[in-house]
């Protein structure tokens, strides 16, 4: 047998699958749970999560920053804002959106104003003024002219072989009624807007399936025949609203609706109520449809360098600059997908727009390549997708460098990300009960824990060594497959492992207590910095299994800088 000393004094890689686990040029574990890689390579247990505030239920957590130094924490429940400064509950605002829809809710900001939307439900717009915090129903600028209104309107499908004969009405001269060539109508247009006959007009009355009342500001002449050349506003209660927003150079954009998933539309700059597109000039509003061979829905519209625009099959990007309706380059970059169900709020990463795929088991960083022209979408997770168990919720913390993903399962997926200094390490973290939503805001990452039948909003502390002040927790570190001299051994023999440890207070080694020379296990007390060890005799033919596991479940901190195993192997 062949003698070794094998030291692995990076993790860089964090936990890695099984499939991996032949490879040599990986610095990386088979499971690595509550722990973190830091900047240098090496292990810490990750910290303890402080008590913020009770929930009356399951919530979904929002970001609202309004001003350097002035950042609030909304949290979404069943028909309710709560709203969170310095984790105290200042307001609670009605809201009209139940649980499910939360889930689906889609928001940009801009100073003190959030403005919300969802495909079912007329767009809305949190303000805080002052002290005051208002929610309100986001309305399409009006032309003081008449009564119309700078709303797109559209020309669907469903519609495109109907004709509309208009005929007089009794309620008056700026009454009409419409008489469709098919059945189309129903009571839900009542209120809806139509575009025909060089004017607005605003549905007053439900008929019949083929007949409804309408009213416009004004005299009309009636055509002599039936009408084939109207539209309808884009965005009603009955087409479905906006399913996805952003702001992007100083227009409004709104990204698909439900009965038209594959359009974009974008504001005249500066009046981000307006989408009048009017003759085409540069300030105007644009509209486009992505046209390609496959059924694009647009999951979510991204404000970088370039307008992102990612839809169920791929990944879009306008590079118009500036933006005008005359200019629109636009194209189709990668053919990934994201998740349409439910709203996976893409983040910045060092640059980079990161966001999950439409199969759930992919986190795509998407970059711009060397010569900025062509978008790639390279897979974060490559080496853990087994981590990867539904993903319901997503946040990026830029102080600490960590990108939370919350899994249907409970638990949270943690990458530990430092591009320039080669990290981009996975983990799980786990507590005594299920994360339920993540989100940073103020530089702090805050979660919604559903611990038992009680709901909690908390936040990840320094200061913090169990979660909520009294559920502790366990952490794991253990080792890929020992390979040496580039072989799979047959035969492992282990003498010694050794860890090189830094201000550390409690760790066990393959189930023993090493023993900190100090001999101090207290949190009042300082930490160990330097080598421990454990001594084992015993030979090994599980040469899969891991040599090594660091782990320990009491309440004081833990850094590991790497760990050496000393022994002999056998390769026959």
């Amino acid at each position: 047998m062949g003698s070794f000393i094998k030291t692995q004094n990076s993790f860089a890689s964090g936990q890695v699958d099984s499939e991996f686990f032949a490879r040599d040029d990986i610095n990386g574990l088979s499971r690595l749970e509550n722990m973190d890689v830091i900047s240098g390579g090496g292990l810490t247990r990750r910290r303890g999560l402080a008590s913020v505030a009770a929930l009356p239920s399951d919530a979904r957590l929002i970001p609202f920053s309004v001003a350097e130094g002035e950042d609030y924490l909304l949290a979404l429940t069943d028909g309710h804002i709560l709203i969170f400064s310095n984790g105290i509950q200042v307001r609670d605002i009605l809201s009209p959106w139940n649980t499910t829809a939360c889930g689906r809710l889609q928001y940009a900001q801009r100073f003190g104003t959030m403005i919300f939307v969802h495909p079912d439900y007329q767009p809305r717009i949190l303000k805080k003024t002052g002290n005051t915090f208002s929610l309100s129903l986001f309305s399409f600028s009006r032309n003081d002219a008449d009564m119309t209104i700078n709303i797109p309107f559209m020309k669907f499908d469903d519609a495109d072989d109907i004709k509309i004969t208009v005929s007089q009405n009794s309620g008056g001269n700026n009454y009409a009624t419409f008489t469709t060539s098919r059945d189309f109508w129903t009571a839900a247009h009542v209120n809806g807007r139509l575009a025909l006959l060089d004017r607005q007009w605003v549905i007053t009355q439900y008929i019949s399936p083929t007949v409804v009342v309408a009213y416009t500001n004004g005299p009309y002449t009636l055509p002599s025949s039936a009408v084939s050349d109207w539209r309808e506003a884009a965005f009603s209660e009955t087409r479905g609203w906006p399913c996805s927003i952003s702001f992007h150079q100083d227009r409004l954009v709104f990204g698909g609706s439900r009965d038209w998933p594959a359009g974009v539309w974008m504001s005249q700059v500066g009046r981000h109520n307006n989408f009048d597109v009017g003759t085409g000039l540069d300030d105007e509003a644009i509209f486009i449809t992505l046209l390609s061979s496959r059924r694009q829905q647009i999951c979510t519209v991204v404000s970088s360098d370039n307008l992102q625009i990612l839809t169920s099959v791929g990944e879009w990007a306008i590079s118009s600059k500036p933006l005008t309706p005359s200019v629109v380059d636009i194209k189709q970059h990668t053919s990934v997908g994201s998740v349409a169900t439910r709203y996976l709020p893409p983040q910045k990463v060092e640059g980079a727009t990161v966001f999950i795929s439409a199969t759930e088991k992919d986190i795509r960083e998407l970059t711009l390549d060397e010569l900025s022209q062509t978008y790639n979408a390279k897979d974060l997770c490559a080496l853990s997708k087994s981590l990867m168990t539904g993903p319901v919720d997503i946040a990026y913390n830029d102080d600490t460098h960590q990108l939370f993903i919350v899994m249907a399962n409970g638990d949270m997926a943690v990458l530990n990300k430092n591009s320039t200094l080669g990290i981009s390490a996975w983990g799980v973290y786990k507590t005594q009960g299920q994360f339920l939503s993540v989100a940073v805001a103020g530089g702090e990452t805050f979660v919604v824990v559903r611990r038992g039948v009680v709901v909690c909003l908390e936040k990840f502390s320094d200061n913090e060594m169990v979660d909520a002040g009294q559920y502790g927790f366990s952490f794991s570190a253990e080792a890929l497959p020992l390979r040496a001299s580039g072989h799979n051994p047959k035969k492992i023999r282990i003498y010694k492992i050794s860890a090189r440890v830094l201000d550390t207070k409690s760790l066990f080694i393959n189930g023993a207590r090493v023993t900190l020379p100090n001999g101090i296990y207290d949190a009042a007390q300082p930490g160990y910095t330097g080598d421990v060890f454990i001594n084992i005799l015993g030979t090994h033919t599980d040469t899969i299994s891991p040599m090594w596991r660091l782990h320990g479940s009491d309440p004081l901190p833990v850094t590991v800088l790497s760990v050496t195993m000393h022994g002999r192997y056998s390769i026959s």
